[in-house]
């Protein structure tokens, strides 16, 4: 008799994982910051994970400005271009092709999606389930977004991966229960390792087989 294996599956964080957009949206958020003072001189390393309505709440909790830079933000946002990082879409199509479940968890909310779609057309229909800010109430590090991806592919969350570049990341998905792999760029290695099971530098020659071992025997 043929023993039946432990469903897993991958979860991937989008800014900084598989697209290339954290250095933009860093200058981004500088500009922002620069015109409209939080208090925080790193307030675009702060937010790396957040949705944009928890940054509004926590950092702009004036209504008078919010629509403002909210409408600054989607404008610039709409002049940025996106491509994949290396490895990221070889990953994917790994993964398709063996049937495994993959889902996107992001912070993005849909007039950044939109854009996405414009710039990568390919990409959401390469992914079993997608989780975007309209779909969580609570932003990372809390695991919301984490627990509702492997709930929709029916998979315990101890038996997926995810992976991710930011703090507030790397703490959801910690605390989700799944296996974080921390992908450094966007920070160095030393700030999201104690979060980590293990950080790579890029999904470039990944060894999926080996990934797989580990997440059906966790």
């Amino acid at each position: 008799m043929v023993k039946k294996l432990t469903p897993i599956a991958f979860l991937f964080d989008l800014d900084g994982v598989l697209i290339d957009s954290e250095t933009e949206y860093t200058k981004i958020w500088s500009e922002i910051n620069h015109r409209f003072p939080s208090g925080y001189d790193d307030l675009a390393f702060r937010i790396k994970g957040m949705t944009l309505d928890n940054i509004m709440k926590t950092y702009y909790p004036d209504e008078s400005t919010d629509k403002t830079i909210r409408n600054l933000l989607h404008e610039m946002e709409s002049k940025m271009t996106y491509r994949w990082l290396p490895g990221a879409k070889e990953m994917l199509q790994w993964l398709d092709n063996k049937g495994i479940p993959h889902v996107l968890v992001t912070s993005s909310d849909d007039k950044k999606m939109e854009h996405l779609r414009e710039e990568i057309p390919e990409l959401e229909s390469m992914f079993t389930f997608i989780v975007t800010a309209n779909l969580i109430t609570r932003s990372k590090p809390d695991p919301e977004g984490y627990l509702l991806g492997a709930g929709e592919v029916g998979v315990r969350p101890e038996n997926c991966v995810v992976f991710e570049d930011s703090l507030q990341g790397v703490k959801a998905g910690r605390n989700s229960g799944a296996y974080v792999t921390g992908v450094a760029g966007t920070l160095p290695a030393s700030t999201i390792e104690p979060y980590c099971d293990r950080v790579v530098s890029t999904l470039e020659g990944f060894d999926m087989e080996e990934i797989c071992e580990i997440l059906r025997h966790r």
